[in-house]
């Protein structure tokens, strides 16, 4: 089935972007782009605060907005409860999981295969350096 065909209420209907208000700019763009391998597609916002919207690798995307010096500021508890965490999938766990463990990263959830009503996983969680919980999801 072609990608977003499946819903035939919200025709096209899929993950465009999550959002995340940094706390560390530099940190962040060293997570999401060069841990991770995400590319910046585009950047905007004012010049005080500028944006970045970063292609995962399927066309689904993470923007990441600068921290404001009234903002959150590093260790500071995220502000966008009762968002839990996000997920990114991969083919790979094991490898993700390992690579951003050498880039640094706390683990907070090893690999673990989970029986999800019928449909077979490996997940893993780490913290991410804005207070985000992140997800890595295999489908088995």
């Amino acid at each position: 089935m072609a990608v977003g065909t499946k819903n035939n209420v919200i025709k096209g209907c899929g993950a465009h972007h999550i959002a995340v208000h940094t706390r560390d700019w530099e940190e962040s763009l060293r997570l999401y782009r060069d841990v991770l391998g995400m590319e910046i597609i585009a950047e905007f916002g004012p010049p005080d605060r500028k944006i970045l919207l970063l292609d995962m690798g399927d066309g689904s995307h993470m923007e990441l907005f600068q921290p404001t010096a009234d903002g959150p500021k590093p260790g500071d508890p995220a502000p966008n409860n009762p968002v839990h965490h996000f997920a990114l999938t991969t083919t790979d766990i094991h490898g993700a999981v390992e690579h951003v463990r050498e880039a640094g990263y706390e683990i907070t959830v090893e690999p673990r295969d989970v029986d999800l009503g019928g449909l077979q996983v490996t997940i893993a969680f780490f913290a991410g350096p804005n207070g985000e919980s992140v997800e890595f999801f295999q489908t088995n």
